[in-house]
Parts: C-alpha cells; structure tokens; sequence
C-alpha cells in the first residue's frame, strides 16, 4: 500500500521495499514533523513512483517483485533523476555493492542494520540534497536560468520561453555534456515512459534554438541516430 506522496519538499523520503515489516520499522522510526516516508512495495510502482514525483531520498531494496532495485536505479540515472538512493539489501558482498554504486547509488547498507546508522546515513543524503536545494541560478556558457523568477537570459538579454520549452532547457541544463536520447528526453519532460512515435521532441528542440537566438553561437547539437546534447562548439 502506498501513502500519499508529500507535498512539502523538505524531506520527502520514497521507500521501496516489499517487506512489510521492515517498512513499518522503518517509517515508525524516521517520520517526524519533518521527514514523510512514503512506501511502495513493488518494484515496478516504486519506479513509477519516483519518476513521477519530487524526492528528496530514496530508500531502495535490492531484491523487490516486478523489478529489482538494481534495475530501477538504472533507469533513473538514464534519464537524468539524481536523487541520492541508498540501498538496503541481504547481499553483503564486494561486487554486490560495488555494483550498486557503479550503477549510481549513493550509499550502502547491509540488513540487518541499526536503525540509528540508517539515519546517520539518511542525514547525510539529505545534507547534500538540500545543499543543491540553495543553487538558484542553472548557468551554461552565456545561458542562464533563475530557477526562482523562471527568467532565461543569454549574454544578458531576457528570452521569451514557453512553459514546456522552459521545462526542456532546464533538463539540458542539468545535464549539460551529456548524450540525451529523445526517450530519456520524453520521459524526463513529458512523463512519457512507453515506446511512442512521435516528433515531440524534434519540435521542441527546433523551436528551443529559435529562442536561443539562429545568430548566437549554438549550445543544442544534434547527435545523428543518438538523441541531443547541450555543449559549446
């Protein structure tokens, strides 16, 4: 059973973990006035979970029925989702955790554990997460977004962006350097997680670079059979 996902941001830990006992352990342990746990127990609905919703955390079982965890946490590093994941797991070892965090966990920890170096953890990947929280201003080459006002500006000149085209931009600009495949695209912007043809993603990029500026250096480079990439030629 899953619990409503919070509102606040602060503190907004995902639990994907099928057993129920150790859910309950727990959520009774970390919930407070300000960290909501909210818990989903297949694998498959813990990834749509944590796609489709903010996160300050997610706690990740390894072994979980429809998906492991393993292969959720690498579907969300593929289309861009950095929110710190700890694993929890029975399988203690070398290669297993080396695995894990190759593939991008975060942290490690081994069941059974102690419920106070689970928070000691925890606290750790919340610091970091909120650390990220107090950037306000997204800057590429002469590009900039304030991520409080939502303004873009490029060599200082305001730009007029659309709300979706705006959402896109920002996605490159998180991701700048790196090789975005139009599914990792549509997932990431559009919440499209399923085969689909369309040239969604096309447009948009075209009609991104006209309000970038056709007589500007270009920032958006199209990878042929690949997807799109934001970096300086």
């Amino acid at each position: 059973m899953m619990n409503a996902p919070p509102s606040h941001p602060q503190n907004a830990i995902l639990l994907i973990e099928d057993d129920l006992d150790t859910a309950d352990y727990i959520e009774k342990a970390l919930s407070g006035p300000h960290t909501t746990i909210s818990i989903v127990a297949d694998g498959q609905q813990g990834k749509d979970t944590a796609i489709a919703s903010h996160w300050d955390c997610i706690i990740l079982d390894r072994r979980l029925p429809r998906l492991d965890g393993l292969s959720i946490l690498k579907d969300l590093r593929a289309i861009g989702i950095q929110t710190p994941v700890l694993f929890l797991t029975t399988m203690d070892g070398i290669h297993d955790r080396v695995t894990g965090l190759r593939n991008g966990a975060d942290d490690y920890l081994v069941k059974p554990f102690s419920v106070q170096e689970l928070s000691a953890r925890l606290e750790n990947l919340l610091r970091r997460t909120q650390q990220s929280y107090d950037q306000t201003r997204l800057v590429f080459a002469d590009l900039e977004i304030d991520l409080l006002t939502r303004e873009v500006r490029r060599g200082g000149e305001k730009l007029y962006i659309q709300a979706q085209e705006l959402k896109l931009l920002e996605y490159f600009m998180r991701h700048p350097h790196m090789t975005l495949s139009r599914e990792m695209i549509l997932q990431a912007v559009w919440d499209i997680d399923f085969p689909v043809h369309t040239n969604l993603v096309d447009t948009h990029v075209s009609r991104l670079r006209e309000r970038l500026g056709r007589d500007a250096p270009p920032l958006l480079q199209t990878l042929k059979g690949q997807g799109y990439m934001l970096k300086r030629i």
